[in-house]
């Protein structure tokens, strides 16, 4: 009798544990994404304008972005798990395909999405690994993917039912690309290393039979095919930096373009992109840079431009006037065909994003620091508004000045810089602040102090004057890189965080320590809560910690995250809700007091590396390693409670 009335009770325990889980689970909801900054420039042909000729498309992250070049909207297709890796457009325009990568033994998706809906329409899964190239038949009844180096299969699926219908093996080498005729949906080429095919795709026998080109003694690695308007020729580029011309009747190698070819007369870095403008000419975009027309006719060299990273992206307009280009330095440019004059128009990084941040109660301009330099945002409109770059070093931390009248950053090379924040000029520098580099930084609410952290683990405070920066004290009692430094609202004390597992409270008036946390982790980010009574943490243990500034005891550890470690935290103004993110790539905003995840924000194909709250409470701003900086929406009622006065 006992033991089932135990066995009754550990039942009705664990059904109330299932139902709270439950809860918890219907309450994590989706954070809506206001607005991305970025462009994955790296991406193969990822640059498209919709035959509308208002969306310009282009992946980010797992996120495809619908930018609309008429309202200076943007709206997002949301459905992949991991980096988008190709996408296409339907010839009508009603439909969109995108692919992305995923891990070694994982299927990879390709997504069906319907254009005017902004809804996922198909989901194709088949392919391992990662899908390289997909390509719409002329008449958007067949859809051609291809995977990539470890699947290497090519498939083609019906569009409608998002069946697969017939797939083989793409070649006995790795294929890179695949395109349908333009005028017949039996035919589709294939290009890769040292091969060129062309496939017939036999519906009733479900087959498709391969004839490989005969390109004789050439050896090539094709990365783009581009086929001409009636079906006559396809050009194939290569990383040798020619086109190879093949006769798709015979699959029979024709010539060489430019005219003379070889590596000798061909591109640099190879042709990474290319299309066919109406009067039969051809557009190829280079490795380094080059943007090249080609006469159709002669196959020589008729004109060409340079712009800033190799060209991966070339959308044309419908008149075949313009077009837009897109470059691995993530920089999207407006080109004039005739004169080949390009005006840049869009940039953002390229590179990991470390560290962002708000000037003090303002909202509409925030700053970032990349590996290779700063830039200042407008929020509202998302254009740059400053950059400041210092050759070959990299920064590991900005902050503005209380009064905004100065921009202070750490860098690589040890020197703390401060800049003006209108004209980016340099106000003054700080010379061999810290040994390897100052990791950490806060200026003082009176900017008469900056108390910054080193690589070594050394803490220092300077007294900024006019003409002159003085070193106040060295602190050393951390072992390892200072991640993190905050100040108290009173400007008497500051709290560090440090890989090696501690966190110390100093105070700045005996500059002495004052208290100090410990923990088996490497502490990435901390904050203070705004009435200072407590402070968060987080680390490579994948916790959120709270713990007491009066006796330094850890009052609640909440597990933050599944599977890789908390790099950032970011606390409200009144304290009732803080956002945390990191390896896990999801943006989390948990309720302060609760200790649970209310929303979460999906979209970075890389760690989190940082994430700020806005002033005004009504976004949060989130960077990744791959370069992208997302703005999240924060909940109307959420915002309600982060403006309300610190009880």
């Amino acid at each position: 009798c006992l033991s089932s009335c135990l066995g009754l009770a550990l039942l009705g325990s664990s059904r109330l544990l299932s139902t709270l889980c439950n809860t918890f689970i219907m309450q994590e909801q989706e954070l809506e994404l206001q607005a991305v900054i970025g462009f994955k420039g790296t991406v193969a042909s990822s640059l498209i304008l919709h035959p509308d000729q208002e969306h310009l498309i282009f992946p980010l992250g797992c996120t495809v972005v619908l930018r609309n070049l008429l309202q200076r909207t943007q709206s997002f297709l949301q459905g992949h798990d991991n980096q988008v890796n190709c996408i296409t457009v339907s010839p009508s325009g009603k439909l969109l395909a995108s692919g992305q990568k995923t891990y070694m033994g994982f299927i990879a998706d390709v997504i069906i999405w319907d254009f005017e809906a902004r809804m996922e329409k198909n989901r194709l899964s088949l392919h391992k690994v990662a899908v390289t190239s997909l390509s719409f038949s002329f008449d958007e009844m067949y859809l051609a993917t291809l995977g990539g180096q470890d699947d290497n299969s090519l498939v083609v699926w019906e569009v409608d039912r998002g069946l697969a219908i017939c797939g083989t093996p793409a070649a006995t080498d790795t294929a890179h690309c695949v395109r349908f005729f333009n005028n017949d949906a039996f035919h589709l080429v294939t290009g890769g290393n040292y091969h060129v095919c062309v496939w017939q795709f036999d519906l009733p026998n479900k087959k498709l039979r391969p004839t490989m080109a005969n390109l004789g003694q050439m050896k090539r690695i094709t990365t783009n095919v581009l086929i001409d308007h009636d079906d006559q020729f396809v050009y194939c580029g290569s990383n040798s930096g020619d086109l190879l011309q093949v006769e798709l009747g015979h699959a029979l190698f024709k010539q060489l373009a430019p005219k003379g070819g070889g590596t000798k007369h061909g591109f640099g870095l190879g042709v990474t992109s290319a299309t066919l403008l109406p009067d039969g000419d051809i557009l190829c975009g280079t490795g380094d840079g080059t943007i090249a027309r080609i006469d159709k006719a002669t196959l020589a060299l008729k004109a060409q431009c340079k712009v800033l990273g190799g060209v991966t992206s070339i959308a044309l307009t419908s008149d075949g006037t313009h077009f837009f280009c897109g470059t691995t330095l993530s920089n999207i440019y407006w080109v004039d065909v005739d004169s080949l004059t390009a005006e840049l128009r869009n940039t953002c990084h390229h590179e990991r994003i470390n560290a962002v941040c708000f000037p003090f109660n303002y909202s509409e301009v925030f700053a970032t620091v990349s590996v290779t330099d700063i830039r200042v945002w407008n929020a509202a409109t998302r254009q740059e508004l400053l950059r400041i770059q210092v050759p070959n070093m990299e920064c590991y931390c900005v902050a503005f000045s209380r009064d905004g009248k100065a921009i202070v950053s750490g860098w690589s090379d040890g020197k703390v810089r401060a800049f003006l924040p209108q004209s980016g000029k340099l106000l003054y520098a700080i010379n061999d602040a810290h040994k390897n580099g100052v990791t950490a930084l806060v200026v003082s609410g009176d900017g008469g102090r900056i108390v910054t952290g080193g690589m070594e683990g050394e803490v220092r405070v300077w007294n900024i004057g006019m003409q002159t920066q003085t070193m106040d004290a060295s602190l050393k009692e951390h072992r390892q890189r200072v991640y993190s430094i905050k100040m108290a609202a009173g400007d008497t004390e500051a709290v560090t965080a440090s890989a090696d597992g501690s966190c110390i409270i100093w105070d700045l008036a005996t500059k002495t320590r004052k208290l100090c946390l410990f923990e088996s982790t490497m502490f990435k980010d901390i904050v203070y809560h705004p009435d200072e009574s407590q402070l968060l943490t987080t680390g490579s243990d994948r916790k959120v910690a709270y713990w007491d500034t009066f006796d330094g005891q850890a009052i609640r550890v909440l597990e933050a995250s599944d599977e890789g470690e908390l790099t950032t935290l970011s606390i409200s103004q009144s304290g009732s809700h803080y956002v945390s993110g990191g390896e896990e790539r999801l943006l989390k905003l948990w309720d302060y007091d609760k200790g649970v995840a209310e929303y979460i924000g999906v979209g970075h194909s890389g760690s989190i590396t940082c994430c700020a709250i806005s002033p005004d409470q009504s976004f949060v701003v989130s960077t990744g390693t791959e370069g992208a900086i997302l703005i999240w929406s924060m909940p109307s009622e959420v915002t309600d409670r982060c403006l309300e006065p610190v009880s």
